[in-house]
């Protein structure tokens, strides 16, 4: 700890400057206000050897030390010449700073922090009697009051920075504690404009120590005013922000999460837009431990909410903004920091953009992905948890991208592809032992089977499919084929021909048949914004393009007409 700097007892002491404060007063005269003029370097001189004195010492020290130094720097603050002059200011109140207690252990030290507020607030208020000074210099009262506060913030900003630069040496040049009690000075007034430099400063100040520099109350504050928009950060100090309080990015992600839910239609082109804007996919590929902070809080969600297909919109459009800052990152950091659960080869395969794959490698290329997953829920000599299974599961919900490729594969080929219908099924029922898997599989390749025999029908009609699909007995009595059966029935009306034709009538079909809407809705969207953005664009497209469009309008016509009811 630095030694007390002692204070010489000379013609320019502590009494003298104290008698010269009660001579100047509030400096109402002309001839008062020269001699001030006149003595400021000296002042500078003495308030500078005030604060080296009592920068390291706590409140109670510093006024056993100099019993009369709140009149003295209470009397300074009071004058307006002193505290209009920007480096006599930024000496006074560095003085007060330090005298100021986040956490008061006596009755001096709580009486010490009530004066320093009050003092403050006279420092940026005016009274009748300072108007009619401001009046005589012919200087507007709202700007001396703004002056004021910049000057204060000014004055705080440049200690901070000086602070940080001085952390390369032995010592600092201002104690931890200092900024812990500057941030709570901050709390009335961090909405304030002219106060966000102070609040950027303090949220990029670091300290060595392993404990939190600034106050928990600040933090807390200055999260709650930026998600209600009422300070407006700079992005590092957002980051920050986020690095140094993760009750905030919580608190972002969840806000992101509702304001989207709540929105009724919204397109994954405006979505992926909002996402990029929260700063949220940034951060995420700049920092894995927040990555893996938000990944966490989608993957809480997401079983809270049972899987709800807007949930899994939301983390899959999360994910390709993300993924496409990743890839532009300058030192990019191993994939295991961001997904320490998972293997490599199996997330190398997934984060492959289906939009840089030419349409004719796609099937191979989802074929081997989907063996890598099966090799690691299926290898008897790792005995896989219900944890690991669902580690895997929640990997391939954040691209979802390649199910939607694998249901469309599904229906264009000639030959059926168990992979990809075992992949579907994964994704839908990732936690079945083996035996229900198989059972499944069965039911599952029966209603494919039924879809491809209506596909070679020349004049497929609604009914067929109706009686087909969801009157047959088995699919009737089994509610868990419900969705699987839907999401393959859309697959179908997209990507056949007989399936376009009766795309008019599909949601005749899927009221009747018991379906969620929701699920089919959502897998519409990503298919119209996987095939808007994709880089091999080919003529059948167009007309697929053209169906989801039409089977949306529908979804939409239903809901609202269901709403009227």
């Amino acid at each position: 700890m630095t030694q007390a700097t002692s204070i010489p007892p000379s013609s320019f002491g502590f009494e003298y400057w104290l008698n010269k404060s009660v001579e100047w007063g509030q400096a109402t005269t002309f001839e008062s206000q020269q001699d001030v003029c006149l003595h400021l370097p000296k002042l500078q001189e003495f308030l500078k050897q005030i604060y080296g004195a009592i920068q390291h010492m706590k409140t109670t020290a510093a006024l056993k030390s100099f019993p009369m130094i709140g009149q003295l720097l209470g009397r300074l603050c009071w004058n307006p010449f002193v505290v209009a002059h920007d480096e006599s200011h930024q000496n006074l109140l560095e003085c007060v700073w330090c005298l100021y207690s986040a956490d008061p252990e006596n009755a001096v030290e709580q009486k010490a922090n009530d004066w320093i507020w009050n003092l403050l607030q006279s420092m940026i208020s005016v009274d009748q009697e300072d108007r009619d000074f401001i009046r005589s210099l012919h200087y507007p009262e709202e700007e001396y009051h703004l002056k004021l506060l910049k000057n204060m913030v000014s004055s705080l900003v440049k200690q901070l920075q000086d602070d940080q630069c001085d952390r390369s040496s032995m010592f600092l040049r201002l104690p931890s504690e200092r900024w812990r009690n500057i941030s709570i000075l901050c709390l009335p007034i961090i909405t304030l404009p002219e106060v966000v430099p102070l609040v950027d400063g303090l949220l990029g100040c670091r300290d060595n120590g392993l404990d939190e520099t600034l106050s928990t109350e600040f933090l807390e504050t200055v999260s709650n005013c930026f998600l209600q928009k009422k300070v407006l950060l700079s992005e590092s100090a957002v980051v920050n922000l986020w690095l140094r309080y993760l009750p905030s990015l919580e608190q972002t992600v969840l806000h992101l999460i509702e304001s989207l839910v709540s929105r009724p239609c919204v397109s994954l082109v405006e979505l992926e837009a909002i996402i990029t804007d929260s700063l949220l996919p940034k951060v995420s590929a700049d920092h894995p431990s927040l990555f893996r902070v938000i990944d966490n809080f989608f993957r809480t969600i997401l079983l809270e909410t049972d899987g709800y297909p807007k949930i899994i919109t939301i983390i899959q459009a999360f994910t390709r903004c993300f993924v496409q800052v990743l890839l532009q990152v300058q030192t990019q950091m191993p994939l295991k920091l961001y997904f320490p659960l998972n293997q490599q080869s199996f997330v190398v395969a997934l984060l492959t953009n289906p939009s840089d794959v030419p349409p004719e490698a796609w099937c191979r290329h989802l074929i081997t992905t989907v063996q890598m997953l099966k090799r690691i829920v299926q290898d008897e000599k790792v005995k896989i948890t219900t944890a690991n299974l669902f580690e895997n599961w929640f990997l391939l919900v954040h691209f979802g991208d390649w199910l939607n490729i694998a249901l469309q594969q599904l229906m264009i080929a000639d030959d059926l592809h168990e992979v990809l219908l075992w992949l579907f099924i994964f994704y839908h029922k990732p936690l079945m032992e083996n035996q229900q898997e198989k059972q499944l599989m069965e039911e599952v390749k029966c209603v494919y089977n039924q879809l491809k025999i209506l596909s070679t029908m020349a004049n497929l009609k609604p009914e067929d499919v109706q009686t087909a699909l969801f009157t047959n007995t088995v699919f009737a009595k089994r509610g868990h084929l419900k969705d699987l059966t839907s999401q393959l029935l859309v697959s179908f009306i997209l990507f056949t021909e007989g399936g376009n034709r009766i795309a008019k009538q599909s949601l005749q079909l899927f009221t009747s048949g018991g379906v969620s809407l929701d699920g089919v809705s959502q897998l519409l969207v990503s298919t119209a914004h996987r095939l808007k953005n994709t880089k091999y664009r080919r003529a059948e497209d167009r007309m697929v393009q053209v169906t989801v469009e039409l089977m949306q309008h529908l979804l939409l016509e239903g809901k609202c007409s269901s709403t009227m009811k």
